[in-house]
């Protein structure tokens, strides 16, 4: 069984399908104009792993991370798509964002009620003690949670700081400096539009 599927066995709340990465915006845009263009099974293959239009090393590299993505946008609608494909850097990061959001309670959760106490607190800075308690706090409704190795852990950790880092909700990975962010008016528009209140309320945070 391989770490991913370890991870989510079982689980219905949590799952550490992001370890395959974090939000991989260029990554995002192409496959964005996959899923517009309707492909086909087999126009999907040859796109990710015969053309390799996301550049990576390996067949099984381009394909994990090629379905998290898709798994992400398709929650979604063409709509926002469309702001992944076409929009401004901080436009597309945003979109995949709240798609990344709304695929994983794990990052959703974490920026809702850790980052938000840290602003509500005054305390502008995240530590690798937030996020054990954190998942500590997780355990209580997923006890398989429990059952995760501490590189397991880690992994997730590493990931969900990136993304963060990379949607400028803290300044970078190390000095995990919280920084106040502005939801691009289109994004904000689509979410509501689209009864996202869950995904909305983990991104408006400093606001």
């Amino acid at each position: 069984m391989n770490l991913k599927n370890k991870m989510t066995k079982n689980i219905t709340t949590y799952n550490g399908e992001i370890v395959a990465g974090s939000l991989m915006i260029p990554e995002s845009r192409k496959v964005s104009e996959l899923l517009l263009q309707e492909v086909s099974k087999d126009e999907w293959n040859q796109a990710i792993i015969t053309d390799n239009i996301l550049q990576k090393r390996s067949p099984a590299t381009a394909k994990r991370q090629a379905n998290l993505i898709r798994k992400r946008l398709s929650l979604m609608t063409a709509d926002l798509w469309y702001l992944v494909k076409d929009g401004s850097a901080e436009t597309a990061t945003q979109a995949v964002l709240a798609a990344a959001i709304k695929h994983s309670r794990l990052v959703g959760d974490f920026m809702d009620r850790v980052c938000r106490d840290h602003w509500q607190t005054y305390n502008p800075k995240l530590n690798k003690t937030d996020w054990r308690a954190y998942l500590e706090s997780c355990v209580q409704i997923e006890p398989i949670i429990a059952n995760w190795s501490e590189s397991t852990t880690e992994k997730l950790r590493q990931v969900v700081f990136r993304i963060l880092a990379e949607s400028a909700f803290i300044d970078n990975s190390r000095s995990l400096e919280l920084q106040s962010v502005q939801i691009m008016p289109e994004v904000a528009k689509y979410l509501k539009q689209n009864n996202e209140d869950y995904v909305l309320r983990c991104m408006e945070i400093t606001e």
